[in-house]
């Protein structure tokens, strides 16, 4: 047992979009993510989506409205409710589903999450 140094973990990849998980709790995945640009618009019907802004600034757009997250800053997007991630700068994010989730809730468009 040791602690994950998240810092640490988004030094050792450059891609985007592409969440990497770096540690389990109760059932859930907890992974780090870079992200530039806009995700797909998508919802997860069985569960909630985590964001939690650990460097930059993102807009979760949904067809509701837009919430701006900054360093510091997280939001819950319930389940079933479709949203797009959009970062106009490289942005680092620790996101928490239950694993297996896919990031699009969708399997067969989902991008494969890989354990650091």
């Amino acid at each position: 047992m040791k602690a994950i140094n998240l810092a640490d973990k988004l030094s050792q990849f450059s891609d985007h979009w592409s969440p990497r998980i770096v540690g389990q709790y109760n059932g859930n995945d907890l992974m780090v993510v870079k992200v530039e640009g806009e995700f797909t618009w998508h919802s997860h019907p069985d569960t909630d989506d985590f964001f939690l802004v650990l460097k930059g600034e993102i807009d979760i757009e949904m067809r509701e409205g837009t919430v701006t997250l900054r360093e510091g800053e997280m939001f819950v997007v319930p389940k079933g409710v479709e949203h797009r991630p959009v970062a106009r700068q490289e942005a680092h994010l620790l996101l928490i589903e239950p694993a297996g989730t896919p990031n699009t809730g969708d399997a067969e468009t989902a991008a494969e999450k890989v354990a650091l």
